[in-house]
C-alpha cells in the first residue's frame, strides 16, 4: 500500500487533536484563504475557481452561524454579523465582485485577530492560575 500524502496526514492530525479554540481559528484562516482564492478565480476570469471558493467560504459561515450558543446575549451579535458575511459573499458570487470579497476579508481577518487575541489572554490567565496553584 502506498504511503498517505504526509501532508495530508499532518493537517488531519492538526484537526482532530485541536482545540475548539484552536479549531475556530482554523476556520477563519480557512475562510480567509478560501476568499483569497476567490479573489484570484476573478482576476484569472476562473468563474468555477471563485464560485467553488466563495461556496467554501459560505460554508464556514453557515457553521459558524449553526454552532452559536444563543444562551448567550452576545450570540445575536455574532449571529447579525455572520448573517451579513453570508449576505455579502451570496452577493459577490453573483457578481463575482473582488471588492466585496475584500469587504469581507477585512471582517474576517479583524474577528480573526480578536479571537488570536482571546486565545492568548486565555493562554496567559491560565499560566498564571497554574503558578499561583503551585
Amino acid at each position: 500500500m502506498a504511503p498517505r500524502n504526509p501532508y495530508a496526514a499532518y493537517n488531519n492530525s492538526k484537526v482532530l487533536t485541536a482545540s475548539p479554540a484552536e479549531l475556530t481559528l482554523m476556520l477563519y484562516e480557512g475562510a480567509i484563504k478560501f476568499c483569497n482564492i476567490a479573489i484570484m478565480g476573478i482576476d484569472e476570469n476562473d468563474v468555477e475557481k471563485a464560485h467553488i471558493n466563495i461556496k467554501k467560504a459560505e460554508a464556514i459561515i453557515a457553521e459558524f452561524r449553526a454552532t452559536l450558543d444563543h444562551k448567550y446575549p452576545v450570540a445575536e451579535d455574532f449571529e447579525n454579523v455572520y448573517k451579513y458575511l453570508h449576505d455579502r459573499l451570496i452577493l459577490a458570487n453573483i457578481r463575482k465582485d473582488k471588492e466585496i470579497l475584500e469587504e469581507v476579508l477585512t471582517h474576517l481577518r479583524t474577528m480573526r485577530d480578536t479571537w488570536k487575541e482571546v486565545m492568548e489572554k486565555a493562554a496567559k490567565d491560565n499560566s498564571a492560575r497554574k503558578v499561583m496553584v503551585s
